[in-house]
């Protein structure tokens, strides 16, 4: 969990807050703070004041984007406006708090944002483990699966590849051994695991 606002007592009274939670707070007291901490885009929260000296929260939002630091953002500011808002949300910002908050409101929020990028990295935990699976097979055991998916029959693949019925029926057991997987259907769930370019990418081998 990280704040970033220029405003001490305000760290102060949100790190108090989020520690008796048992969140682990980093504070920063403007964006270059924060962008010097190389640990810091990496928390799981970024609660971000919008007006600060130097560079404003909006900037440091900016900065983020372009370094792809997929970090969720919650906006708090006194003196925000609607069209500040909608920029930030446009930009990636899950919400926009004004100054004062309620506090329940702000701690849902975080939880929210907590369990959403847990789940985020466990789909892409999931992702990994099927592009690793994909990785372990042969040439022609991914043309043997792309063909599966297809809905070719062994017959149909051992006529198009000029082999034995036998010789696909073992390739294809040992792609679905690799795959860890034992029917067709399997394999469709399988793959939506894995983000379509890969594993469009890895089909076509």
């Amino acid at each position: 969990m990280c704040v970033v606002d220029d405003d001490a007592m305000v760290r102060t009274s949100l790190q108090m807050l989020l520690e008796v939670l048992g969140m682990r707070v980093s504070t920063y007291a403007d964006a270059a703070a924060f962008l010097a901490d190389p640990l810091a885009p990496d928390c799981d929260v970024l609660l971000l004041d919008v007006r600060m000296p130097g560079m404003s929260g909006l900037q440091l939002q900016a900065q983020l984007n372009e370094r792809h630091a997929d970090v969720p953002i919650l906006f708090i500011s006194g003196h925000g406006d609607i069209p500040m808002a909608v920029r930030a949300m446009r930009a990636g910002a899950l919400d926009f708090l004004q100054k004062p908050f309620n506090e329940q409101v702000l701690i849902d929020w975080i939880q929210t944002a907590i369990q959403r990028r847990e789940s985020a990295r466990d789909r892409a935990d999931g992702a990994d483990e099927v592009r690793r699976r994909l990785a372990s097979l042969t040439p022609r055991e991914r043309e043997v699966l792309d063909a599966v998916m297809e809905g070719k029959a062994n017959k149909v693949i051992a006529a198009d590849f000029g082999v034995s019925l036998k010789t696909v029926e073992q390739h294809r057991s040992r792609m679905m051994g690799k795959l860890g997987v034992r029917k067709v259907a399997d394999i469709f769930r399988l793959l939506q695991g894995a983000d379509p370019p890969d594993a469009g990418g890895a089909l076509l081998g």
